[in-house]
């Protein structure tokens, strides 16, 4: 028996092995071995069963271990490895390790526990022998032989003050034995999930849910590829949707996979989930996948998956490569989020990922948002994709009402720049005397964006990147949240040496420190990646939210989509124009997407809501339409412009970008790569560029950039690498590709 595998070895080819007849039972297609690699043993996946083409069988060595008797990915994941490695334009080893979690990868060993029970009943001659010659060990058979099912070894030999050694006596002889039993560590079942956990009763679906249910069960049950777009507004029940399409994927025997965009969601989804599962589904169970849980609980989880012992998964985008059994249905929340797209390599999109592997395992595919993605939405009226609508709220419950305050209104009544409107400041004074709870919501960590001298206008930047460095006033501190350098705030300006050197912009800590002044006796909390870096902090703090132990919620973009609080009546978006003035062509669907969703957050129970929005450009498309939360009107004039300057999604777009120390060399090979890209491509491929990155230096290395928009990227990924592989590159320049950015910068 032969067999062909992809090697976790830093290259991406395809190696052969002999295998051993001791291996050959379990071996096939998906199975994780340890192969000889020159003098070193490595893991890989075995890719084909077979013999080599064009090598000596003689020659081959033997695969050295069958690390799991089942496989470890799917059919289904191989081939959605191979379509990543063509289509993202990296390695197929490199798809393979993310598809891996790291606690699999690195051989982490299950957790076990000892048990003793009796093995055989003693007669009266041997107990009276065992308590003459041997009184510990009769002490452990007296105690053993009371116990109704096996005892946990540590704690039996700690209560009665024996050793192990006593216990492996009796076991010797036969008189008791010790079992092994795997203690499974489940992520979200501790003392927290208790507080997450939602009604398991499912509710009676209005007319458009029931509709839309319908329509999923037809289609789950043709058992064939599919895929579905769910736009419904904020609060219109379309987790209820999800949840009966996943008990319709169980009833057929199916597994599924459920992937929302932050990992701060996740508690709440996996708690509707468990409950549900509970009621209608007994002996399901979902597993949680994503970066923040332990080794262990990865492990146990991926265990559970891969064996087919459960068959739901609810995760981060890195759960779309979990190894579920029958796949039959992806559910992918918030489908819109740019959290779905990776920014290391492998740099895939979660989203995209899992329409294709619904296409690979013939499952359905369900994307759900309120604001979806242009691409999506095109796709649906294309009709690539079908589409269900839902358009009001669940129990007939009214949008929240949304004011646009001008903040430059403000500015010039406040003579100077102001954190909160009074409008805001008035609307939180009276919710927090009504006991209603607000949320308050900054796109951006820290105190403020920069520190600026007003004498000399000299702006603290990193010295490693082109950015201004971030103001942190709890502790004094500038910080760079690109390459993590910091250094204490001057009190003087380090070029001129005036006093006048003043933070500049917005952040959360300084939005905080805001609301601490006009209500200070408002219980308030700050949640951002600063704030949350403790393992279940998030899960605390939403858990004080949720039991109104808290007023104000200050957070960032964590804060601002998924989450269901019904005593939330009131929300501010304190500065709606941060990501409507970057240079991006996506910055006005970002900026519709985020008001409207963050408004979302706003009257889900069963008071009405309210949402002010902070700018200084009111007058805004972006804004305007979200003030009516009217979809179709923005994703009308958005799209005509997409399709005036051939944008996505009417082409696709490849970010090349270029990293070197320096800027002359980098240029110049940028330059030169462009000319020959052109000459042999640009009949195909429309180039723009090369240019400087908008950040143009990150941790002291330059950065160019150079933009392909194509029709067919697999043809032109492939054309670019035989190109490069040509190209006579200098080592110190880092090139990467990222198909289908969702960030220009």
């Amino acid at each position: 028996m032969f067999v062909g595998v992809h090697p976790l070895a830093g290259f991406d080819k395809l190696l052969h092995y002999r295998v051993p007849e001791s291996l050959r039972a379990h071996m096939q297609v998906g199975s994780l071995v340890r192969v000889p690699v020159v003098n070193r043993l490595h893991l890989g996946i075995v890719g084909e069963i077979g013999p080599p083409r064009d090598f000596p069988l003689e020659r081959l060595k033997n695969v050295a271990q069958l690390v799991h008797p089942f496989p470890a990915l799917t059919g289904d994941l191989l081939g959605l490895a191979r379509w990543m490695a063509a289509y993202y334009a990296c390695g197929i080893d490199t798809i393979i390790e993310a598809m891996l979690p790291a606690a699999v990868r690195n051989g982490a060993g299950l957790k076990q526990e000892k048990l003793l029970a009796l093995a055989r009943p003693l007669g009266i001659d041997e107990l009276e022998t065992l308590n003459r010659r041997a009184p510990q060990q009769a002490k452990l058979y007296a105690f053993l032989a009371q116990q109704f099912k096996p005892q946990k070894k540590s704690l039996v030999l700690a209560r009665l003050g024996i050793t192990a050694a006593t216990a492996a006596a009796l076991v010797k002889r036969g008189v008791i034995r010790e079992e092994i039993r795997r203690i499974e560590r489940v992520a979200y079942a501790d003392d927290w999930s208790t507080g997450e956990l939602v009604a398991t009763q499912p509710p009676a679906l209005n007319p458009e849910q029931r509709a839309a249910t319908d329509a999923l069960a037809a289609s789950l049950h043709a058992a064939r590829f599919g895929v579905t777009l769910l736009h419904g507004v904020t609060g219109s029940g379309k987790t209820e949707v999800y949840l009966h399409a996943v008990h319709e994927a169980l009833a057929a025997g199916g597994g599924v996979i459920f992937l929302v965009p932050e990992v701060a969601l996740t508690p709440q989804t996996v708690a509707r989930l468990r409950g549900r599962l509970e009621a209608i589904a007994p002996g399901h169970r979902a597993v949680v996948w994503h970066s923040h849980l332990s080794e262990g609980e990865r492990l146990d989880g991926w265990l559970a998956l891969a064996t087919g012992e459960t068959r739901v998964v609810v995760g981060a985008r890195s759960a779309v490569f979990a190894p579920v059994q029958n796949l039959r249905l992806i559910v992918v929340d918030e489908e819109h989020e740019p959290a779905y797209k990776q920014d290391e390599t492998p740099r895939y999109h979660g989203r995209d990922v899992a329409v294709m592997r619904a296409k690979l395992a013939d499952a359905l595919c369900l994307l759900g948002s309120a604001t979806p993605s242009l691409e999506s939405f095109a796709n649906a009226e294309a009709g690539k994709y079908a589409l269900l609508q839902l358009t009001q709220r669940i129990d007939d419950r009214r949008l929240p009402d949304i004011d646009i305050v001008d903040m430059r209104i403000e500015v010039m009544s406040s003579r100077g720049l102001t954190t909160l409107s009074r409008r805001l400041v008035n609307a939180m004074q009276a919710r927090f005397e009504r006991r209603e709870q607000t949320i308050l919501f900054i796109n951006r960590r820290g105190y403020s964006s920069s520190m600026l001298c007003t004498e000399c206008g000299h702006v603290e930047e990193c010295e490693h990147c082109s950015i201004a460095m971030t103001y942190h006033r709890a502790d004094e501190r500038l910080r760079c949240h690109l390459c993590g350098a910091e250094r204490p705030a001057p009190a003087r300006c380090p070029k001129c040496g005036s006093p006048k050197i003043r933070w500049r912009g917005l952040g959360t800590q300084r939005v905080e420190e805001a609301v601490r002044r006009v209500l200070p006796r408002a219980r308030i909390e700050r949640m951002d990646t600063d704030t949350m870096s403790r393992k279940n902090r998030f899960r605390e703090v939403l858990a004080q939210f949720r039991a109104g132990k808290i007023d104000i919620l200050v957070g960032t973009q964590m804060i601002g989509k998924g989450l269901d609080f019904p005593n939330v009546t009131l929300v501010g978006l304190i500065d709606a124009d941060i990501s409507m003035h970057i240079p991006d062509f996506r910055a006005n669907e970002r900026t519709f997407q985020l008001l409207v969703q963050v408004a979302g957050r706003a009257g889900r129970g069963d008071r009405a809501g309210e949402v002010v929005v902070q700018t200084f450009t009111p007058q805004a498309e972006s804004i305007q339409f979200s003030r009516h939360a009217d979809f179709a009107g923005f994703a009308a004039s958005e799209l005509k412009m997409r399709r005036d300057f051939r944008y996505p999604p009417y082409r696709h777009l490849i970010h090349h970008l270029f990293r070197g120390p320096n800027p002359e060399k980098l240029q110049f090979f940028a330059e030169q790569w462009a000319r020959l890209v052109e000459r042999e491509l640009g009949n195909r491929v429309e180039l723009r560029g090369p240019s400087p990155s908008p950040i143009e230096k990150i941790k002291d290395e330059y950065r160019y950039q150079l933009w392909y928009f194509t029709a067919a990227v697999t043809k032109v990924v492939a054309d670019l690498a035989r190109l490069r592989a040509g190209f006579p590159w200098p080592e110190d320049i880092v090139q990467v590709m990222d198909v289908d950015p969702v960030s220009l910068m």
